[in-house]
């Protein structure tokens, strides 16, 4: 028997996809939320919009563009290119400072507007990228704080957090739904739809996770 009613933070990418579907397979009813925060690339919103219409889930554009004003990125900065190496002594150059915490926080009074509990993110650390937001001690922390903040139960699902991406390609096999991520969602930093811009390193995680699934699993 499935559960009650989540919410999606869906961006249009690998993660957020899988995480989807995921949540239509555990609840009755699924509702995606996307941001516009001032990426530079369209394309992901677009990507959002065409994967939700497949999926039939209603999918809500919240406009977050206050975050482009505040911190330098290479997802928000037009003139700034995307790092191709992960740097040792700090994040990349692709953080969006604050991101997740912001959409999640948005995500959860959204959410208690429409009486959902569920919320459902593709954050992760088994392929960590240096993001400081994709932990499980941040989630576990935040969980925490919205539920003090607003008196209210959430519980926030990362089905992904202990995944690489090889599992992860496994998991969207398992859902059905491999030949659409593979060719529908937006992971590149560049904004290449499928298969990507192959140089930036979400695609080099992207990659290289469909490269060993696919040897692993002889597709």
């Amino acid at each position: 028997m499935k559960n009650g009613k989540a919410l999606v933070l869906f961006s249009g990418g690998q993660d957020s996809t899988t995480c989807l579907f995921w949540a239509k397979e555990q609840f009755s009813e699924v509702v995606a939320l996307a941001f516009n925060y001032g990426q530079r690339h369209r394309v992901e919103l677009e990507a959002a919009k065409s994967i939700a219409k497949n999926a039939g889930v209603q999918l809500e554009i919240l406009k977050l563009d206050l975050l482009a004003q505040l911190t330098v990125n290479s997802l928000t900065t037009p003139n700034m290119e995307v790092e191709k190496e992960k740097p040792e002594e700090r994040p990349p150059n692709t953080l969006v400072e604050g991101r997740n915490m912001l959409f999640i926080t948005y995500a959860a009074i959204f959410a208690k507007a429409r009486n959902i509990n569920n919320l459902v993110t593709g954050v992760g650390q088994a392929d960590f990228s240096g993001y400081p937001d994709c932990r499980n001690d941040f989630i576990l922390s935040l969980n925490k704080t919205l539920n003090l903040s607003m008196d209210y139960n959430y519980t926030i699902h990362t089905p992904l957090m202990w995944k690489n991406k090889s599992e992860i390609w496994q998991l969207s096999d398992e859902l059905g739904v491999f030949n659409l991520v593979l060719n529908e969602t937006v992971t590149c930093y560049n904004g290449i739809k499928g298969v990507g811009c192959g140089e930036c390193p979400s695609c080099g995680l992207r990659n290289k996770g469909l490269a060993n699934y696919l040897k692993s699993n002889c597709k």
